[in-house]
């Protein structure tokens, strides 16, 4: 796989996001709002890894779709080689196919949507992507279901109040998909200023034609 030297810095801004935030992972969010502790739901690495729809989008809208899905798989090996030293082969599986998964999505959707609002594009396009890599990983790491994976985690799957605060019990680990899809919301919209203020320096790549 060919790297055109132009999207060096994609590269390395995407090889900076994963490594990032599997570092980040570790370190829990520590402050309480609402009577919720953060800490339970959330860790640092929330907050890091939405940049890498940014540098996707990015990447796409001025190189087009091939030069993302490259960049894309630069971060797809890197983040299964830092999983694997990391954390467990389960978390590794995990979090490597949410990420290709969602990265792709973004991709298609952002090139199908590019025509529309500057804005509609990257943000619908993260968003979608953001939901299903949540989904897709927190459901790998840690659903009952997926055990033939790996051994399930007791304390991701003992039962408590959804987000520590509403009287309804769910497995702990679904409090923690809703939280970190909370910040992903979030920081898509909060993204989309760096995103706005990049495109108005830049060419755009011309539109390619949507494959059904």
């Amino acid at each position: 796989m060919l790297i055109d030297k132009r999207t060096l810095p994609f590269v390395g801004l995407m090889t900076l996001v994963v490594v990032a935030s599997n570092y980040l992972v570790q370190f829990p969010f520590n402050l309480t709002l609402f009577g919720v502790n953060l800490a339970d739901l959330l860790t640092y690495g929330a907050f890091t890894y939405p940049f890498a729809f940014l540098v996707t989008d990015l990447t796409n809208r001025q190189f087009g779709t091939s030069a993302a899905r490259k960049v894309v798989a630069v971060g797809f090996a890197i983040a299964v080689l830092f999983s694997i030293f990391a954390s467990t082969h389960r978390i590794a599986i995990a979090s490597g196919t949410a990420y290709l998964v969602g990265q792709l999505l973004d991709i298609t959707v952002f090139n199908r949507l590019r025509r529309l609002s500057w804005w509609k594009a990257p943000l619908i396009a993260s968003l979608l992507g953001s939901a299903i890599d949540t989904i897709i990983f927190f459901s790998l790491a840690f659903a009952p279901i997926f055990a033939f994976i790996g051994a399930n985690d007791d304390f991701a799957t003992g039962w408590s109040p959804i987000l520590g605060v509403f009287a309804t019990e769910a497995p702990r680990w679904i409090s923690w998909l809703i939280g970190d899809f909370v910040v992903k919301l979030l920081c898509g919209i909060v993204l989309l200023l760096p995103y706005g203020a990049f495109i108005s320096m830049v060419k755009p790549m011309p539109v390619e034609p949507v494959k059904a």
